[in-house]
């Protein structure tokens, strides 16, 4: 997936503001996920007191976490940060979906840009693999953030937002 990645053009972060709920399950993944998607906000311009992060138990917590975020109406954009690895039971997929699902739900409902930063991999080398090695998903979910709390500022007015 990521070989065919868009290339985005450099946005000034600036101006937004950024939630980010991470999830505490396999940790050293995740931080590394959160590591490289705060670096993409900060290079951007992104401010520190610009940026939330909020700490949820596992990756089924995220979407009500992203819920919390979306509804204060602070924030231009939300990301959801996880990493789910397959086990001996389907219990892997029930939360991959829910939580996939609960993140597209709260974006529409909250007319707020969610990205869904919950990384699925059949193994640990994959996860490590898209989380700290050659595979940057951090990277990615920041630089999508950016683009679509740029797109968030361009179509929606904050008028809009408070009526």
């Amino acid at each position: 997936m990521s070989k065919f990645k868009p290339d985005y053009d450099p946005i000034d972060g600036s101006p937004f503001s950024l939630g980010i709920v991470c999830s505490r399950f396999n940790p050293e993944a995740v931080e590394a996920l959160l590591e490289n998607t705060l670096k993409t906000l900060r290079e951007s311009g992104v401010k520190e007191e610009n940026i939330r992060v909020m700490r949820v138990p596992g990756s089924n917590e995220v979407p009500w976490g992203i819920q919390v975020l979306a509804g204060t109406g602070e924030y231009d954009c939300c990301i959801g940060l996880g990493v789910l690895l397959r086990g001996g039971t389907v219990h892997f997929e029930v939360v991959a979906q829910s939580a996939s699902d609960g993140l597209q739900m709260v974006a529409l409902n909250e007319m707020i840009p969610v990205i869904n930063g919950i990384v699925v991999a059949d193994t640990t080398e994959q996860a490590i693999e898209r989380t700290k090695g050659e595979i940057d998903r951090g990277r990615e979910f920041g630089e999508a953030a950016l683009e679509m709390a740029k797109l968030k500022k361009h179509y929606i007015s904050y008028d809009e937002q408070d009526a």
